[in-house]
């Protein structure tokens, strides 16, 4: 049994991570640290987790932790995360960060998160965690970047086309819409109950920090240095789900059907990949509470475009699922480890 804590431990992805872990059978979650609540319970804050966990929320204590922690989840704001994570760099500690301050070049990060970034050499040894993707350097790295949701969901549509040469890299749009646990756990005006609800917005057009993300690595599945997409990001209202609708150039002639049988062929060892059959598409409330990411796809041969729907649950295969997901390959667990569970419906 391996034990486990999780820094900044009162956000929406640390009470996931906090749910799930709880019927994991390989890892222990000891220790919740708060620098803002430390000295409180944590069912002050959340009574649905009352009797889960006796001891109060802590102070950080890296040199503690170091010696008493096996697997530490960084579930704190961009900007703090680079700074602990690096303290566990040359550890035994397994470490993800779930935040955004290792995903991405230096030069990115300051443009688009406008922060100090991450040190070069931690830079190199932090893996993607795009699970489905990238399992091999997953395996060899103590430290985890775990992807952002938007990411998760485009590039889990995109790259099995971009790799079989099915779309032109350059055109890509990508719409995406999310629930309000998205934006956080600290209320806004954007995010207050009469402005969200029956009303959708959109936010941080051109702007959004997921942007040069998948950029990134779509450049890396097509070997293209300056690959663009287009992000358009949307706040709908509903707690839970992201969906993105992306629209590609077709780079050759196809079909529907051909399509399908590749995403099929190309996830068949994917647990958490399901694919939509042809004329069918996911919606959100199929994965809700789920580690799944549904896919459906349609060959526009009228406008020469390939259409694809990847929908996921924002708090668990976009922030929660996907960095257990990611220390049970670190592991050489079963994949699935934890995370067997069906979404939640209606």
């Amino acid at each position: 049994m391996k034990k486990a804590a999780i820094i900044g431990g009162t956000g929406y992805g640390a009470i996931e991570l906090i749910r799930l872990l709880d019927s994991h059978p390989y890892i222990e979650l000891t220790k919740i640290i708060s620098q803002s609540q430390h000295g409180e319970l944590l069912d002050e804050t959340y009574p649905h987790l009352a009797t889960y966990l006796a001891n109060p929320m802590e102070e950080l204590n890296v040199e503690q932790l170091i010696h008493e922690i096996d697997i530490v989840f960084l579930a704190t704001p961009a900007g703090i995360a680079k700074e602990i994570a690096a303290s566990f760099q040359d550890t035994s500690v397994q470490c993800v960060d779930l935040s955004g301050d290792l995903r991405i070049s230096s030069e990115d990060y300051q443009t688009w998160y406008e922060k100090k970034p991450a040190s070069e050499s931690l830079l190199e040894v932090a893996a993607y965690g795009l699970t489905e993707v990238f399992q091999e350097k997953i395996k060899q790295t103590n430290i985890i970047s775990n992807p952002g949701c938007f990411p998760t969901a485009a590039l889990l549509g995109l790259i099995p086309m971009l790799e079989n040469n099915i779309i032109e890299s350059k055109g890509i749009m990508i719409d995406g819409k999310t629930g309000i646990s998205g934006a956080g756990k600290n209320p806004s005006a954007k995010t207050h109950f009469s402005t969200t609800n029956e009303n959708v917005t959109p936010y941080k057009i051109g702007t959004h920090q997921h942007t040069p993300e998948i950029e990134r690595y779509i450049s890396q599945v097509t070997k293209e240095a300056s690959v663009k997409v287009t992000l358009t990001t949307h706040l709908i209202p509903m707690t839970r789900g992201l969906m993105c609708t992306m629209y590609a150039p077709l780079h050759m002639d196809t079909d529907t059907n051909n399509v399908i049988e590749l995403y099929k062929q190309y996830y068949k060892h994917s647990p958490f990949i399901r694919i939509r059959k042809p004329g069918e598409f996911p919606s959100t409330k199929d994965v809700t509470g789920s580690n799944y990411c549904d896919i459906g796809a349609y060959v526009d041969k009228r406008t020469n475009q390939l259409i694809i729907t990847s929908a996921i649950d924002n708090l668990v295969k976009g922030a929660a699922g996907q960095a257990i997901q990611n220390i049970n390959v670190m592991n050489e667990w079963d994949e699935k480890t934890g995370l067997s569970f069906l979404p939640i419906y209606p």
